[in-house]
């Protein structure tokens, strides 16, 4: 039974009501925790939501602003967001990928939700976008997370617009443009001697520390908030597709939150009225240098087990992925599934993607790519139905994945005989 919290919160972040554990289900007021004080379960935003007038709703959000701030009726945000300094990122582009479709024998419509159209070119842009509304409700003066690359380019950017300082922190060996990305702000970049979960783990040390005083760490003590932010990309698909409901998606994993609030922001558009309530599956998708989530899944396990990454998709190297657990629940309940493809798969995958569609994924969406097609392969993704595909970074961040094997067609003198003789004139 949900236990309510004994006091108000006195801040107003729009329809926000109060954070819900998500094991116990006890209140507590909106502020800046993100674990439970009753079982230790992990916290996430409750809402009181318009209700009653879809069609209006709807008309609404379509008059909106084209950013994730058409949606901020539904979102942990003030209602005077759009007039803030931040990046806005959101409303990226759903690509009707039909040369992609019928390379796998999909018939049923394929999409891919490119969110590399984003201010720092990945998905991570939109979380941390509604965590700066968190910040500034709650007195932070620094912003912070522990990252495998993107989330750090995201925070710094998202920092100097909105006038925080920033300090972010990374594993010591993440590709050369991530890191690059992540310092071109001007905030503080700092390598950790370890793998993702080494960062996090110090993160979670400074919080508890003096040091870490006016600290808001996006995906730590903001994560309830920070969370939502990927909501949206459920959203802006069934918006796209015309309020309506894929029947199946294709999700990466790294920590599993984006997935699990997919999930959330569909069953709230259902609830809502906004979409026909009808079924859908979700499938995860994982490298198989880190697949705890698919490990499970394979071996029917409810626990998650750490591994040690070994991957070259390091956006997704989370060896103990937070959301996990629920990760699988989604899985199950939807009929979907979660798979895995190894380094020479992505790649391929990359390559796949960027040849018939023109888009050039970072290393997380080459994963998906190949796990999708991995699924079509072994019957477990229905080609005849709706399917969307997320593809949630830039390739120019993981160039080093695919320059080993990518590069020019031929080299030539500057002749037709030689241009002819390369045999470039078919």
């Amino acid at each position: 039974m949900a236990v309510q919290a004994a006091e108000t919160s006195t801040v107003s972040l729009g329809p926000a009501a109060a954070l819900s554990c998500r094991e116990c289900g006890t209140r507590f007021p909106l502020g800046p925790i993100f674990a439970c004080q009753e079982c230790f379960g992990p916290l996430e935003v409750a809402y009181d939501l318009p209700s009653g007038d879809p069609e209006g709703l709807k008309k609404q959000i379509e008059a909106g602003p084209d950013n994730i701030w058409r949606y901020a009726p539904l979102l942990p945000v003030p209602a005077d967001v759009a007039d803030k300094p931040n990046l806005n990122p959101g409303f990226t582009k759903l690509v009707k990928a039909d040369r992609l479709a019928a390379e796998l024998g999909v018939t049923g419509g394929l999409y891919v939700k490119d969110d590399s159209g984003n201010p720092t070119h990945s998905f991570k842009d939109r979380v941390v976008a509604i965590a700066v509304e968190a910040a500034r409700a709650f007195g932070f003066t620094t912003l912070s997370c522990s990252s495998t690359g993107n989330l750090a380019g995201a925070v710094g950017a998202a920092a100097r617009r909105a006038g925080f300082r920033s300090c972010v922190f990374i594993p010591h060996d993440l590709e050369a443009g991530k890191v690059v990305m992540a310092a071109v702000y001007g905030g503080d970049l700092v390598g950790i001697e370890g793998n993702y979960d080494d960062v996090n783990r110090f993160c979670s040390e400074l919080i508890g520390d003096p040091l870490g005083e006016g600290w808001g760490f996006v995906n730590v003590n903001l994560r309830p908030y920070y969370g939502e932010g990927s909501k949206t990309l459920a959203y802006e698909i069934c918006e796209q597709l015309g309020w309506e409901l894929p029947d199946q998606l294709v999700i990466p994993i790294a920590s599993g939150s984006q997935l699990t609030k997919i999930d959330k922001g569909l069953k709230e558009l259902i609830a809502l009225g906004l979409v026909e309530d009808k079924p859908y599956k979700i499938f995860g998708a994982q490298a198989e240098g880190c697949s705890p989530v698919s490990t499970a899944f394979k071996a029917g396990h409810d626990v998650v087990r750490p591994q040690k990454p070994n991957t070259i998709a390091k956006s997704l190297a989370i060896g103990n992925p937070a959301d996990g657990p629920y990760v699988l629940d989604i899985a199950r309940r939807t009929g979907g599934a979660v798979e895995d493809v190894d380094d020479e798969q992505v790649v391929d995958a990359i390559k796949l993607l960027a040849r018939t569609e023109g888009i050039f994924a970072e290393t997380a969406g080459g994963v998906t790519v190949g796990v999708t097609k991995k699924l079509i392969e072994n019957g477990q993704i229905d080609p005849a139905k709706s399917l969307v595909v997320l593809n949630t970074g830039d390739g120019l961040k993981t160039l080093d994945a695919v320059a080993p094997t990518t590069g020019p067609t031929a080299t030539i003198r500057p002749s037709l005989d030689a241009f002819r003789e390369a045999g470039l004139d078919k």
